[in-house]
């Protein structure tokens, strides 16, 4: 175990995996007191890692872009291959990033057995039904299982700080910030946009709280939307925000509101209290928010129909959003901010 110094973590997938992936830098560190942890993402991840204490170097892997193809996949592999690394921890179940690591020469590659290439590992790991951060640590528990669990982080600087104290400058007099994340890559984890605006409406008008929309470039018409819905007590940050300037924003939030998706994990990395509304997946594939978050979600035979979600529904009902009333959330959230207050 000394002779692991030098370690790859890899994770080309969204940036909720990345997220959830970040307690493996973390625990490494326990493990490998004297380690050098580097991080591999996609492009649109990298602002998530740049200030984590606990990773040395971000790797960027732009794999759907200007490194697309196996000329390019050979030609990082050689430039990972020079930077001698002894250990390659690989959470993401694609061939090409099992294949990046082999053809990297990379003396360990741990990686999952439902891995596309599991093969190409020198251990494969059981990929167990449990939380995915809990999931991933596996990867470091082949070595030593005697260290804390990590919660996911994300770190951001006094310029991320800076930015949204300007964002919150002239709402400072209100009770207490919200923050609603409405969006999703799939359609169908889409609780309906209009079911945000009249919870909105309802915490503005029987709780003062105020509301922040949160979501990246593929949100901004659907912030719009809701935002000119809501109207004043309402600010929409929707593709305007980097994601650290958005975990940012949601450390000074009470409470998150979150589709299935990316946001959800982000503020389970800051102090916010998280909600995330299930629809056709479930949070048994270990995806839920980690921790103490809160689940809305109906039992129906249905769910899940999918393990990512799609952009229609099979049946054609969109039972497992519809079914889910402002009601409900609304009584969660005051569950939750109660609980808030009594622990403070």
């Amino acid at each position: 175990m000394a002779s692991k110094k030098k370690i790859l973590i890899v994770q080309t997938a969204f940036i909720g995996d990345v997220i959830l992936a970040t307690p493996l830098a973390e625990a490494a560190r326990q493990i490998f007191p004297d380690c050098q942890v580097d991080f591999m993402v996609i492009p649109a991840a990298a602002n998530l890692l740049e200030k984590n204490s606990f990773i040395n170097r971000v790797v960027v892997f732009d794999k759907r872009g200007q490194q697309r193809g196996l000329g390019a996949v050979w030609k990082l592999a050689k430039s990972l291959q020079r930077e001698h690394y002894d250990l390659a921890l690989v959470p993401h179940r694609s061939l090409r990033s099992a294949l990046l690591v082999r053809l990297a020469r990379i003396p360990q590659r741990i990686g999952f057995d439902r891995s596309a290439g599991s093969r190409l590992f020198t251990r494969r790991v059981l990929y167990l039904q449990k939380h995915e951060v809990e999931r991933n640590l596996d990867l470091l528990r082949v070595f030593n299982d005697d260290f804390a669990t990590p919660s996911p982080k994300v770190f951001w600087d006094k310029n991320d700080e800076q930015v949204v104290d300007q964002i919150i400058e002239s709402n400072q007099n209100a009770r207490w910030f919200c923050a609603l994340a409405p969006g999703s890559v799939w359609a169908t984890k889409r609780w309906p946009a209009e079911r945000f605006i009249e919870l909105a409406g309802k915490l503005i008008a029987e709780t003062g709280a105020f509301i922040y929309l949160i979501g990246g470039g593929g949100d901004v018409a659907l912030g719009v939307r809701i935002a000119a819905a809501i109207g004043k007590n309402c600010v929409d940050t929707a593709g305007r925000l980097s994601l650290r300037q958005s975990a940012a924003l949601l450390d000074r939030c009470e409470i998150l509101i979150s589709n299935d998706s990316a946001p959800t994990h982000l503020g389970v990395a800051t102090r916010c209290k998280v909600i995330t509304i299930f629809g056709p997946t479930v949070p048994a594939f270990g995806f839920a928010p980690f921790g103490d978050g809160h689940v809305v979600e109906k039992n129906l035979p249905c769910r899940p129909c999918s393990s990512h979600g799609s952009n229609h529904c099979p049946l054609g009902t969109h039972a497992c959003m519809l079914e889910i009333s402002v009601k409900e959330v609304f009584s969660q959230i005051l569950a939750a901010k109660n609980s808030i207050s009594n622990h403070i």
